[in-house]
């Protein structure tokens, strides 16, 4: 594969490249260029160029672009849902469901084309007016993470361009191959040369550079608390706007007169989507004391059927790499050293065959976690669960909001008041009441505390996007009196 550049692929400028595995198999599936601070300059020079033109085309005729991106991955969509579970893991019905969002978000943003407005806004007279409209930040550099990086690719892309920005894609490097044939889809869609540019590369190379450059107007970035806030650093010296997408730690919470099998199966969705490689995912279990040992022991006995394995018949894929499936062993060993119970699961999965050296890890249930713990301060992000029983809904709410982050967050319960109750109380950016995720094109994704700033989706999200202009106007045609000059200076003028 190749970086995309000023409407050109290209190699990366001094040639090197890097390895993309096959997280399934642990197998290298292709090469991919590792792209320079030269690249990165001249993907600046190309986005700079391109944004006048590209603002000026207006709204409408970019929204046919979006729409024409849209229908060339409706038509292809088994090529990028055999790509997703290639590059990713993800099992079929997981790769067809982030295909289904690609597609949504699309449509979403697109028809958008004719609803973005301003104000006008009366001055100190009916002749004197403040236009308030909205342009683009300029050049926007879009960094993508590898759980989902065909929706979170086009999550970006598709605000972002409509609204007139340029745009360098920068997505993970575990997941280039997705990312290059989304661009391609766009590319075929019409895109002008420059406006959409696309370079790979490790983070620790260009990432800082890239974020730091003094032409970009805006910088949006899905992945963790620790990069998002290094990005946060080195974006302050141009004073960037920020997106930020961060960590997540989602309590899931049973209150006593939940359905429980309603409960089960949204925790089952919540837990154990792409092996808990989600923001949203459920990383803590809190369980009313009265029906704890029935949920658990049904909860338990569905954890142990889970399949691992071939994508196609599987129910849980593998993690994304080496670093991770190690991750998931350190996780269960402090576990074990702190005294917690281990339920099902632990170790790294045994698999023979094809996928023996892949990077499967058992689901696993942690039991009676105490809550100052790593296990339920840390996001875990694989496939491991603690559980923890509460008796009362002031310790639900207390021990649900104990948490650094505060993105996504799981309620079961049949009391209408406890729901409104729990949408006040409890701090987090979602609520999923008696239902699982994911987010919705139409919803604002957003976290309090450190899983970031600002938000995606939804009319709020793509403003975002853009910023308020003012522009005053004086169409009276009467003399300026202006209390605070000499107005006698300009007698004889």
């Amino acid at each position: 594969m190749k970086i995309y550049i000023n409407g050109i692929w290209k190699e990366s400028s001094n040639g090197s490249t890097l390895n993309k595995y096959n997280p399934s198999t642990g197998e290298v599936i292709d090469t991919f260029p590792a792209a320079t601070k030269n690249d990165v300059d001249e993907a600046m020079d190309a986005s700079e160029s391109a944004f006048l033109s590209w603002s000026d085309l207006g709204t409408a005729e970019r929204a046919k672009i979006l729409f024409k991106a849209e229908e060339l991955i409706m038509q292809k969509r088994g090529e990028l849902e055999n790509l997703l579970t290639l590059e990713v893991g993800k099992i079929k019905r997981e790769a067809a469901d982030e295909v289904n969002g690609v597609i949504d978000q699309i449509q979403y943003y697109a028809e958008f084309e004719r609803k973005l407005t301003g104000d006008i806004v009366e001055g100190s007279n009916s002749k004197r007016k403040i236009f308030q409209y909205k342009v683009p930040y300029g050049i926007v550099v879009a960094i993508t993470p590898w759980n989902f990086p065909a929706a979170m690719v086009v999550r970006k892309l598709a605000p972002a361009l409509l609204t007139g920005n340029t745009v360098i894609l920068k997505p993970s490097s575990d997941t280039p191959l997705t990312a290059q044939w989304i661009v391609n889809k766009f590319i075929e869609a019409g895109i002008p040369k420059g406006v959409l540019n696309f370079v790979t590369g490790r983070g620790s190379e260009i990432g800082d550079y890239i974020v730091n450059h003094r032409k970009v107007g805006l910088v949006t970035m899905t992945g963790s608390t620790s990069v998002g806030q290094r990005i946060m650093q080195n974006a302050s010296s141009n004073m960037a706007k920020l997106i930020l997408e961060l960590g997540g730690k989602a309590p899931f919470m049973v209150w006593k007169d939940a359905d429980i099998t309603r409960a089960l199966k949204s925790l089952v969705w919540a837990k154990y989507l792409n092996v808990g490689q989600s923001c949203i995912a459920a990383e803590r279990l809190y369980i009313h004391e009265e029906i704890y040992d029935k949920f658990m022991s049904k909860f338990l006995a569905v954890t142990k059927k889970l399949k691992l394995g071939n994508p196609e018949t599987s129910d849980v894929g593998p993690l994304i790499n080496k670093a991770a499936l190690s991750g998931m062993t350190k996780t269960v060993d402090s576990a074990r050293d702190s005294g917690y119970k281990i339920l099902t699961g632990g170790s790294a999965a045994n698999l023979q065959g094809k996928y023996k050296n892949g990077y499967f890890f058992e689901p696993t249930i942690i039991e009676n976690v105490d809550q100052d713990s790593s296990l339920f301060q840390d996001e875990i992000f694989g496939p491991i669960i603690g559980t923890e029983k509460v008796s009362s809904i002031e310790e639900l709410y207390t021990k649900a909001n104990d948490s650094k982050f505060g993105l996504a967050s799981y309620l079961f319960t049949e009391d209408p008041e406890l729901m409104l109750d729990a949408s006040e109380r409890i701090r987090f950016g979602e609520l999923y009441i008696n239902m699982p995720g994911p987010e919705a094109s139409q919803g604002y994704h957003t976290g309090f505390r450190l899983t970031g700033q600002a938000g995606e989706g939804s009319k709020y999200g793509i403003n975002e996007y853009l910023q308020l202009k003012n522009v005053y106007v004086d169409y009276s045609k009467k003399p300026l009196d202006i209390n605070t000059i000499n107005n006698s200076l300009f007698d004889d003028i």
